[in-house]
């Protein structure tokens, strides 16, 4: 597996570290990196209900050699959908856990962040995962989820997909987009990451505006993880400040 070489440029003092998400950072907690640092590709596991566009998305961005990650598992709440067919196209290994088979919610979740821990997850990502997990306490602020509208709008339980652009368009707004933001166990309320904005045009329907959404998501979601790949997310509360 190729390394990608990196220049550090800023001296990060061990105190600093605790705020840093980066685990090359936690496990060389030194006064200061060289200027020259090796670091592997960030490990990533993909949360999928549906088409895995998404994850298809990174998978494409990390061929080109444009993204520095490597997603070593893919994990499904459905069997026999396309994202999981995707994953195997790419050779990353899938398992599917399923919520009416877990007797709750935490025992789901269980499953799933075990998985995720067996195979070395640095972050979890949440490509169109449509259920509600519990994020134990070593995941926190690992887990980023994408919502196709600007949140606290149009968003929550029952808003995903179709739905959601469907209620843009009918309650007038001259502007959507999508956000980008740490998961937390309720539906869309993490700190926000980041967010992109697109316009509502008088003509459009659901399905237009979804697609002009998706153009910033393929966008959001891989400048949300080289952030996170860079240790440059620190998160304050509420608030998530983006270090220059």
């Amino acid at each position: 597996m190729p390394l990608h070489v990196g220049l550090v440029l800023k001296v990060i003092p061990p105190s600093e570290m605790i705020d840093f998400h980066y685990p090359f950072l936690k496990k060389h907690p030194t006064n200061f990196l060289s200027r020259e640092t090796i670091m592997k590709p960030l490990r990533i596991a993909v949360l999928l209900s549906g088409s895995g566009t998404t994850m298809q998305n990174l998978i494409d961005l990390s061929k080109a050699g444009k993204l520095p990650i490597e997603i070593v598992l893919a994990v499904s709440d459905r069997p026999d959908i396309k994202g999981l067919e995707k994953a195997e196209l790419a050779g990353i290994p899938a398992e599917v856990v399923r919520r009416d088979q877990c007797a709750s919610l935490q025992e789901f979740s269980q499953r799933i962040f075990k998985w995720c821990r067996q195979f070395k997850a640095d972050l979890i990502i949440m490509g169109g995962f449509l259920r509600l997990i519990q994020i134990p306490d070593d995941f926190k602020n690992k887990v980023m989820n994408i919502h196709p509208s600007l949140i606290p709008s149009f968003c929550g339980k029952g808003f995903h997909g179709l739905i959601v652009h469907e209620a843009v368009i009918n309650s007038g707004n001259k502007v959507t987009g999508c956000t980008i933001h740490f998961a937390d166990n309720e539906y869309d309320t993490g700190p926000i990451i980041l967010q992109k904005t697109v316009p509502v045009f008088d003509d459009d329907t659901p399905h237009v505006l979804m697609h002009r959404v998706f153009e910033e998501e393929c966008k959001a979601y891989p400048e949300a993880i080289q952030l996170f790949a860079q240790g440059k997310l620190q998160v304050n509360g509420r608030r998530v400040r983006i270090l220059k």
